[in-house]
């Protein structure tokens, strides 16, 4: 990042991936760190001051689980226990999910995590916001350029981010339990009003789309009801399979990212409070205008393995 800062391109996708897990396992938000390090270029001391200040002292497993990524030490303990946990467990998506996966590129967990963690989590969102449920005036903060909120230090949100249930769901997608949960910001989206429109992210994708895309995947937990026309997550669901023929269709000098994607056959996926979405980066996503009476509160969660394919070309 501090290479970033000095217009420095190391081009190690490998490097960035591991430097993005050391950030969530010391609870720290890539945003929050990058704008950190872009505006204070801090020696190693304060940046360490500053991590600390920020996301509290880190564990000795935590730090124990990031010697054996770095260094390739003996794993912790409680790593292990985990792991095993999480093995033996019963299965969360059932035969019935795992093939609407294979079909649509996306599948719905649900009860992902207890009624009481999600509102709790919620409530840490209104408060960060200074909003009330029951004051709509409140709602329109203008506190962010979009529906991100850049939250992420929080023990209801870290909670949530360590459900088993959640842990299990996405070990059965990677086919290992050795997974690390990403320290990831929230999503406050408010209805469209006179003078509020939404104002994104509309659909697309946030990996590179230089040929073959890698398999990964992404993550949203809806913390309160979320019917489709309430700003619901949007995919187009099955373009994992059609993407490579697509890409490849494109007139010459086409930016595929500039493509109307909705015409591709954008879908809202509504969902109940504790939901989680998990969906394939293959396909496009994003939010969409909040046509209803209540915002659309998220937490994103994604769960990923030590080493994760990154194309180096972006497109």
């Amino acid at each position: 990042m501090l290479d970033a800062r000095a217009g420095v391109v190391s081009g190690s996708n490998p490097d960035y991936h591991r430097d993005r897990l050391l950030l969530s396992t010391l609870g720290l938000g890539l945003e929050q760190t990058s704008q950190y390090l872009m505006q204070n270029a801090p020696g190693f001391d304060e940046f360490n001051a500053w991590i600390i200040e920020t996301a509290g002292k880190p564990t000795d497993t935590a730090i124990a689980r990031l010697r054996h990524l770095i260094h390739g030490t003996a794993q912790a303990a409680a790593i292990t226990e985990q792991h095993q946990q999480i093995l033996v467990m019963a299965d969360v998506l059932d035969a019935d999910d795992l093939q609407f996966w294979q079909e649509n590129g996306y599948v719905i967990l649900h009860d992902a995590v207890p009624a009481a963690d999600c509102a709790a989590a919620e409530q840490v969102i209104w408060n960060t916001l200074g909003a009330r449920e029951d004051d709509i005036e409140s709602w329109y903060h203008g506190q962010h350029a979009n529906i991100m909120v850049q939250l992420f230090q929080s023990a209801a949100l870290e909670k949530n981010r360590r459900s088993l249930r959640i842990h299990k769901a996405f070990a059965q997608l990677w086919g290992t339990a050795d997974l690390w949960a990403t320290t990831d910001r929230c999503g406050f989206n408010v209805p469209d009003r006179p003078g509020h429109r939404f104002r994104g992210p509309d659909l697309h994708w946030d990996m590179s789309l230089q040929q073959p895309i890698p398999f990964a995947t992404q993550g949203i937990l809806y913390l309160t009801d979320t019917p489709p026309e309430q700003g619901a997550l949007t995919v187009v669901p099955g373009f994992h399979r059609r993407i490579d023929a697509w890409l490849d269709q494109l007139p010459a000098g086409a930016d595929p990212r500039e493509q109307d994607l909705h015409a591709l056959g954008s879908v809202p996926i509504g969902g109940k409070a504790g939901d989680l979405i998990i969906w394939l980066q293959a396909l496009p996503h994003g939010s969409r205008a909040n046509l209803g009476s209540k915002p659309r509160i998220v937490q994103y969660i994604n769960m990923l393995p030590s080493e994760l394919q990154i194309q180096q070309t972006w497109r």
